[in-house]
């Protein structure tokens, strides 16, 4: 009897233990979660170049970088009030701002103009231009590798990379589907679920 109760006792000793060492075991499983800070992003950037980085002045005076918009796509656009095919991409700039910030989009003017923040302020105001401007300079235009004529736009991945270089007037469906991809959000026309 005392063998019985020993096997018995030894029996339960064991699966208890193993039970332990298996709960131990699951709960040591190093957990990894991704970073609350990290960008979501969808297209391989890993070839891309890294944007040039600028501190620049918005129209109220204030700094702003590109780090300001980490995580965010962002269309940087060199422009100038007094360029005509500028002109012609601010309604679409505007459309894409509203139809794609909640979905993690910036535009950010950069100015070009030599006249100052208040004759730039005063046309973003009859534009209703709704994303941010910021003077630019020499520096910035060297940064984004010299920009000898306007508009250029540049499309920056979550990870600030340079996604697409656009030179001259584009319509608002090149940009669109840019940042459709970059959003995953899929070809313009279908909902991602």
């Amino acid at each position: 009897m005392l063998q019985r109760i020993t096997r018995t006792t030894m029996s339960s000793f064991l699966a208890l233990s193993l039970v332990a060492l298996t709960a131990v075991a699951c709960g040591a499983e190093e957990k990894t979660t991704p970073m609350a800070d990290a960008p979501k992003i969808f297209v391989d950037t890993s070839t891309l170049k890294p944007a040039g980085d600028f501190k620049l002045l918005d129209l109220n005076g204030k700094p702003k970088t590109l780090a300001d918009y980490k995580g965010k796509v962002v269309i940087v656009d060199f422009w100038a009030t007094w360029c005509g095919p500028c002109k012609m991409s601010i309604p679409h700039l505007i459309e894409l701002q509203n139809e794609y910030k909640e979905q993690g989009l910036e535009v950010v003017g950069i100015s070009l103009d030599t006249t100052g923040p208040k004759a730039v302020g005063n046309f973003a105001l009859a534009q209703k231009i709704n994303y941010t401007i910021l003077m630019g300079n020499d520096q910035v235009a060297a940064a984004y590798g010299g920009i000898k004529g306007i508009p250029v736009a540049f499309i920056v991945s979550q990870d600030g990379k340079i996604f697409r270089r656009y030179i001259g007037y584009r319509d608002k469906k090149v940009y669109d589907s840019d940042v459709r991809a970059l959003l995953g959000l899929g070809p313009a026309g279908t909902v991602k679920s």
